[in-house]
């Protein structure tokens, strides 16, 4: 059924008590969310899972709505976190299909961007793939925003629009995120990262600084290719210049495969029916057995904070939630485990103005990633390679790494490790 966006009213499909999932990032149904904002209170009980938010639209005070829920306290869901509205499903990136499937994240109504239907009626899932797939399928009623401006992208799968109960039609420009300014400490982490991704290597970035100034200091590579859970505007430099070509790796040559595109309007043109990109489900983007078939795999993840031993946490300090733990693990272990590949972590060594070293002595939140996962910690002072060390020699290599004004102090608190023989 066709819906006006103006006067939208949900109640004809939403129920007290429905739990809604809807697409992240880029491919986040904005006018839907803000009707949601205006109408929650007035429908009752509602409940809704969200994995990141860049539009603005979500804020401490519009969650106040209705009950939100999300794998991490990404973009604009830190403050929803930071005021105390935000609940935190600890998972994977590769399960949160799969707890869909199995009513853990509930799922009663499915709210997804799409673009304008093909010639045979077929919607293209645009901006984001990833676990979207998983709630149109499992919600008792989809929810379409129809966008003139979402790419038609090409994937595993397309929304029919027999499949769409409830379409609204609208024409404005889906969320941008734009690249991340660079910074010395970006700089000087990505220069050391780059020297690990050599000629024909498999990437698997994120978005923001770090990510984009090592896209832009491996130009003169050749043949790399790209598998990832997102990716931004960089991309499209590199293939533009011949240096993407996935020309050599050993699952879907000739495409790069992610399951988000998280960019401005620059990349949304360059995805628009474009075959070398392939937007996949996060069974896919983020699954073990995939994976595992691809050689010379270099990720990259971030980091709160690494203890002595190379034990990570990607998501809170002290109280205050900062991330998630996204797709990190899938990711380590897989390049950690790929012939020829490797997997780093990287981080700046100081926190809140040089006062706090990133490089601890124990972490201040969870383990994110075991220190058994383990491959590269990179700070802007060197490369930390754990792999295969004991704990003693660990906490030697990382307190070679962490910023000068601490490293004396971690020294100290290294002895015990040492004097136990570990």
């Amino acid at each position: 059924m066709m819906v006006s966006s103006a006067g939208l009213d949900l109640s004809a499909f939403l129920r007290p008590g429905d739990s809604i999932v809807w697409g992240q990032a880029c491919g986040e149904p904005t006018t839907l969310v803000e009707a949601l904002i205006a109408q929650a209170e007035g429908i009752g009980r509602l409940s809704a899972f969200a994995a990141t938010s860049f539009s603005g639209i979500l804020n401490a005070q519009s969650a106040q709505k209705f009950s939100l829920s999300s794998m991490g306290a990404m973009g604009a869901l830190r403050a929803v976190a930071t005021a105390g509205r935000l609940g935190i499903v600890p998972c994977h990136v590769s399960q949160v299909g799969s707890l869909i499937e199995k009513g853990l994240i509930g799922c009663d109504v499915a709210f997804v961007q799409v673009s304008p239907a093909d010639a045979q009626g077929n919607h293209s899932y645009g901006l984001i793939s990833d676990f979207i797939q998983a709630a149109v399928a499992k919600a008792r009623v989809v929810v379409a925003e129809v966008n003139e401006r979402v790419p038609f992208t090409l994937g595993d799968a397309v929304l029919p629009g027999e499949q769409i109960d409830f379409a609204v039609n609208v024409d404005r420009m889906p969320v941008e995120v734009a690249p991340a300014q660079i910074g010395e400490t970006d700089l000087a982490i990505a220069k050391i990262v780059a020297t690990y991704i050599e000629d024909g290597a498999v990437l698997q970035v994120g978005i923001g600084a770090v990510p984009d100034a090592i896209l832009r200091l491996v130009r003169d590579r050749r043949d790399l290719g790209v598998h990832s859970g997102m990716i931004g505007d960089g991309l499209v430099d590199l293939v533009e210049a011949g240096v993407v070509t996935n020309a050599r790796k050993s699952i879907d040559p000739g495409v790069s495969i992610t399951g988000a595109l998280i960019g401005t309007r620059r990349l949304f043109e360059f995805v628009h029916r474009n075959p070398r990109i392939g937007m996949r489900n996060s069974a896919y983007t983020h699954n073990e057995s995939v994976l595992s078939r691809l050689t010379h795999l270099v990720t990259l993840n971030s980091a709160v904070e690494v203890d002595l031993t190379g034990q990570v946490n990607a998501e809170q300090s002290g109280s205050q939630y900062l991330g998630g733990t996204g797709g990190q693990v899938d990711y380590v272990r897989a390049g950690s485990r790929s012939a020829g590949g490797h997997s780093i972590i990287a981080l700046p060594a100081t926190a809140k103005g040089g006062k706090v070293s990133r490089i601890a002595t124990t972490l201040s939140g969870p383990v994110t990633t075991a220190r058994s996962e383990v491959d590269v910690i990179v700070t802007e002072f060197g490369a930390a390679e754990l792999k295969g060390q004991t704990l003693a020699e660990r906490t030697r290599r990382l307190v070679k790494i962490a910023h000068p004004d601490f490293r004396e102090g971690l020294d100290r608190a290294a002895h015990d490790i040492r004097a136990r023989g570990f």
